[in-house]
């Protein structure tokens, strides 16, 4: 009979055989619906909050579940860790609160998400963390590289036109003045484009949309690159200096590759506590079972789409990267050789009025503030999505009161095309 041994860790029994590598094992993952995690004895417990011993402590902090999931996203990345959050917007302030510790600034490209957009403009700098927006280039986020600023800040595909960004040139530019790269590459995802292996030092995502598929779970997760030299930059002293809040621990020590992972699950997860439930994080590692082959689909339908809105006698412009028109198609294929994603925008022929019109009569295609579902989405950013921003913002961004943006689903294309000539017919 196989002999029997009781994991300590994750209350799983094991019957003859070790435990399976959380990347690659096959196995279904269980879900781990535990507050705490029991210690072998009273010095595995001092070892375990000294991290001196990796492992699960307290379900804020860690869980099995959710530990499968970052390496998983940490593998897919090309990264040496990962944080899985509660939503993709605390990934996000995570990383600028972890990245700006103190007070800093931030340089981010202008085209990118409303929420994240409303974050730096107006919320971080209650908290001493101030932000300047460029043109989605590496000259124009160079310049506004300031002595206090603590990242630059992209999105592979931006929202809501899915624009591109020479990421390379970014990073170099980043590197020039000694600090890293953040990209958010929700719309791309790692089957699309993996940031990193273009000098990107940080990814973020947010979980909801294309790696979990479903459009059923919230959560957000952060990857590290592993190679920015946090103590050598001079600028993160929370991370190379030893930390009051963990014993003195020196967190460049403690974890080289892992610094800034370990530092925000240490401190900013632990005391703020945007933890990721073990169920949602389940619901995501399904998810990641058809990543490929989702978005392989996903990206067939939006391009020929794409084609249809580009001759349709009520549309104005159609932004994909795709389309030659479109000022940062030159970096379409070097970025994207497998397509460029499924979340665009359109300028309907008129107004707001035109726009409202089209969408109230789209089936199909349904109306909510989420992307990246399997299900064919559709919202009017200037009202929703981006409605928090001022008209000059607006502006700034390229969001006009006819600017309609599409998440294409993995339905039947001709369906959705088919669904899209009857809304044009209504206006």
């Amino acid at each position: 009979m196989a002999k029997r041994e009781w994991s300590f860790e994750t209350k799983q029994l094991h019957v003859g055989q070790e435990d399976p590598d959380p990347v690659t094992d096959a196995r279904a993952v269980p879900i781990y619906a535990s507050a705490s995690f029991v210690f072998h004895d009273s010095q595995h417990a001092a070892d375990r909050f000294a991290l001196k011993d990796s492992g699960n402590i307290y379900g804020r902090l860690t869980n099995p579940t959710q530990e499968v999931f970052e390496k998983r996203m940490a593998a897919l990345e090309g990264g040496t860790a990962a944080l899985a959050v509660a939503s993709g917007a605390a990934a996000i302030a995570y990383t600028f609160q972890a990245l700006a510790w103190g007070g800093g600034h931030i340089a981010a490209s202008k085209t990118i998400y409303g929420g994240t957009y409303n974050l730096l403009a107006h919320t971080l700098p209650a908290y001493g963390i101030t932000a300047d927006f460029a043109e989605p280039d590496a000259e124009a986020l160079e310049a506004v590289i300031k002595e206090d600023t603590k990242a630059v800040f992209i999105e592979t595909l931006g929202n809501p036109h899915s624009n591109l960004i020479d990421i390379e040139a970014v990073a170099a530019a980043a590197h020039r003045h000694g600090i890293p790269l953040v990209v958010d590459s929700t719309f791309a995802t790692p089957y699309l484009i993996r940031p990193i292996e273009y000098g990107a030092d940080i990814v973020v995502h947010s979980a909801t949309k294309f790696i979990g598929g479903h459009g059923a779970a919230i959560g957000g997760v952060i990857v590290e690159g592993g190679s920015f030299d946090w103590r050598s930059s001079g600028k993160f002293p929370h991370f190379s200096e030893p930390n009051p809040s963990y014993h003195g621990v020196s967190f460049t020590d403690a974890a080289p590759a892992a610094a800034f992972v370990t530092y925000m699950r240490a401190i900013l997860l632990r005391d703020t506590g945007a933890t990721l439930s073990p169920f949602h994080a389940f619901m995501f590692l399904q998810g990641l079972e058809t990543l490929s082959l989702r978005v392989e689909r996903h990206t067939e339908n939006a391009l020929r789409i794409v084609d249809y809105l580009s001759g349709h006698p009520k549309v104005e412009a159609v932004h994909h990267p795709s389309r030659p028109t479109e000022p940062s198609h030159e970096l379409y294929s070097k970025y994207l050789p497998n397509g460029g994603g499924s979340i665009f925008t359109f300028e309907i022929k008129g107004g707001a009025e035109e726009a409202h019109k089209f969408i109230d009569n789209l089936e199909i295609f349904s109306l909510l503030a989420n992307v990246a579902d399997l299900k064919s989405l559709v919202i009017h950013p200037a009202t929703t999505t981006h409605s928090q921003c001022t008209e000059a913002e607006l502006e700034e961004q390229g969001i006009k009161p006819n600017t309609i943006r599409l998440s294409i689903g993995t339905e039947n294309v001709n369906d959705l095309i088919a669904a899209l000539d009857d809304a044009f017919a209504a206006v």
